[in-house]
């Protein structure tokens, strides 16, 4: 990890290198066409001195100056080296190079002091443009370790809301075989086998962020046929499903909480002609999701508390789409679930 940050660092200041240097030659083009190539080579002998330099000054030195300073003497002294550095340093570093017969002088004339100067007016233009370039660029990666910071901790509440809810709907599953078990009934190994089945799929196939809508329903399918294992034939459920797209993907067990509450808190309650009925539509890329269940009048003026399930799956909705809307009411003996997603306003 520190390595790749450090090469990106490194990538960040040769680019700003080649930038300045560009501005700069753009400008010598239009004054110095016949000399032009060769102080484009000049110019690169001194930007590199001070790329160098402004890696040491922006990395090493300011560092000194962060608050607590521990040594100001210290850090002060380093600073004024600096300044020696991109002043006379600079010109010296050219100096070095004309006596080595790489760098042509055009100013020959040009006295010491002058000298200086000229090439100090070179250094702050350098350092203004670096600044700047390197203020935007900081603004930039710390946006990105926010959003980063955001993805992990949305992934990590989405990780944690899925923990509850399948140990939560595992509890409930159980507690349905149990009740067959104890009346010893001879529907007990398939109700294990169809949740062995669930299971395989809760710990295989929703690992990733989506499924396809298809499987989603399968899983339905599925809870509903071991759901109805309880119940004599007085228990009517109907399913229906108007997907335009079957591998249109969707959050894995996204719907499953809303079946789940139906049977529970609403057919299980039920004394006289329990019933679920679920309609499922795709199209266009948005899902409308409506469950009606039975329940018993006499709690129909109590008012609505919602579970673990559709608590956590409210918050899912939150944390996955911009574009949703979740209702539960109840009137008279019907309670009803409206689930409508716009599926391509993920978060």
């Amino acid at each position: 990890m520190k390595k790749e940050k450090d090469n990106k660092l490194i990538r960040f200041y040769l680019f700003t290198a080649l930038g300045f240097l560009s501005l700069y030659s753009f400008g010598e083009f239009f004054e110095y066409r016949e000399t032009f190539i060769r102080r484009v080579v000049n110019s690169i002998f001194l930007v590199s001195y001070l790329t160098v330099l402004n890696y040491i000054f922006f990395e090493k030195i300011l560092r000194l100056f962060r608050w607590p300073c521990k040594n100001n003497q210290r850090a002060f002294l380093f600073l004024f080296i600096a300044i020696v550095f991109y002043t006379f340093g600079l010109y010296g570093w050219r100096q070095l190079w004309i006596q080595l017969g790489i760098y042509i002088d055009y100013t020959p004339n040009l006295s010491f002091l002058r000298g200086v100067v000229v090439h100090s007016q070179f250094s702050v233009a350098y350092i203004i443009l670096f600044a700047i370039v390197r203020n935007i660029y900081n603004n930039i990666r710390l946006r990105e370790k926010n959003n980063q910071l955001r993805i992990e901790k949305k992934e990590a509440e989405l990780n944690y809301l899925k923990s509850q809810t399948n140990p939560h709907f595992l509890f409930n599953t159980l507690n349905n075989i149990y009740s067959l078990a104890r009346e010893k009934n001879d529907l007990t190994p398939e109700s294990i086998l169809r949740l062995s089945k669930i299971l395989r799929f809760m710990l295989y196939d929703t690992g990733g962020n989506f499924i396809a809508i298809d499987d989603e329903l399968k899983i339905i399918t599925d809870y509903i046929a071991l759901e109805k294992l309880r119940y004599d034939d007085t228990l009517l459920v109907t399913l229906n499903a108007d997907i335009e797209d079957s591998k249109q993907p969707l959050p894995p067990l996204l719907l499953i909480p809303l079946v789940e509450n139906a049977f529970k808190h609403g057919v299980s309650e039920t004394r006289n002609k329990p019933y679920v009925d679920i309609n499922l539509t795709v199209r266009h890329h948005q899902l409308l999701f409506t469950i009606k269940n039975s329940i018993e009048e006499a709690i129909t003026a109590q008012e609505v508390k919602e579970n673990i399930g559709l608590s956590n799956l409210r918050r899912q909705l939150e944390l996955l789409y911009k574009d949703y809307d979740l209702t539960v009411g109840q009137e008279k003996a019907v309670f009803t679930s409206t689930l409508r997603i716009n599926l391509t306003s993920n978060v």
